[in-house]
């Protein structure tokens, strides 16, 4: 997309969940929510909405696939916000799939604050998954769906070493993760089923 160039879309535009990486977390890579929705409208997004201070975004487009939009979200965040982050994005139909194959119901309903979704970049090897939980030097439970991982904290997020770093490098693809919690309020606002 060149410069001035801006999206188009139409009434037949599909419901769109974007994950940002790392904003917010630590006074490293600050951005306001409007800032954030103020930009997806500058690229005629529609219907955009935003969802806690973490960067999670909801939208209508029918601009390409995910691929797609991950890509033009990151080459224009960093030309037109100075913000260089990834993108995950996942349709509201994908979205409905990532809470249905949940493999750990019981800890979504008794722990939701502590299971939590990571999005990734591409999905990973079985390999890559076995190799994780090899790793894995605390109560944690993983496991993988398409290109999700379900990790479960039951003794806490904070002081746990299965961390995103650990869990990028053992895997080969980039990440972000979401709790439960966040992940149903996302559904809800893309207005799919929440299981």
């Amino acid at each position: 997309m060149g410069k001035g160039e801006c999206l188009s879309t139409s009434s037949g535009a599909a419901t769109h969940i974007a994950l940002l990486r790392a904003i917010n977390v630590g006074g490293t890579k600050k951005i306001a929510m409007a800032d954030l929705r103020d930009f997806m409208g500058a690229l005629r997004f529609q219907d955009v909405q935003s969802l806690l201070q973490t960067g999670n975004l909801v939208f209508r487009s029918d601009a390409g696939t995910n691929a797609d939009l991950e890509r033009l979200l990151e080459t224009e965040a960093k030309k037109r916000l100075d913000l260089d982050t990834d993108f995950f994005v996942r349709s509201a139909e994908e979205w409905e799939a990532v809470i249905a194959q949940n493999p750990f119901p019981d800890e979504a309903a008794s722990d939701p604050g502590h299971l939590v979704v990571m999005a990734l970049k591409d999905a990973p090897a079985a390999a890559s998954v076995s190799a994780l939980r090899a790793a894995i030097q605390g109560p944690e439970l993983v496991s993988a769906a398409d290109k999700q991982l379900y990790a479960v904290y039951p003794a806490g997020i904070g002081r746990s070493r299965l961390t995103l770093k650990l869990i990028e490098s053992a895997l080969g693809t980039r990440a972000t993760g979401r709790n439960w919690n966040t992940v149903l309020k996302l559904a809800a606002l893309a207005g799919t089923p929440a299981g």
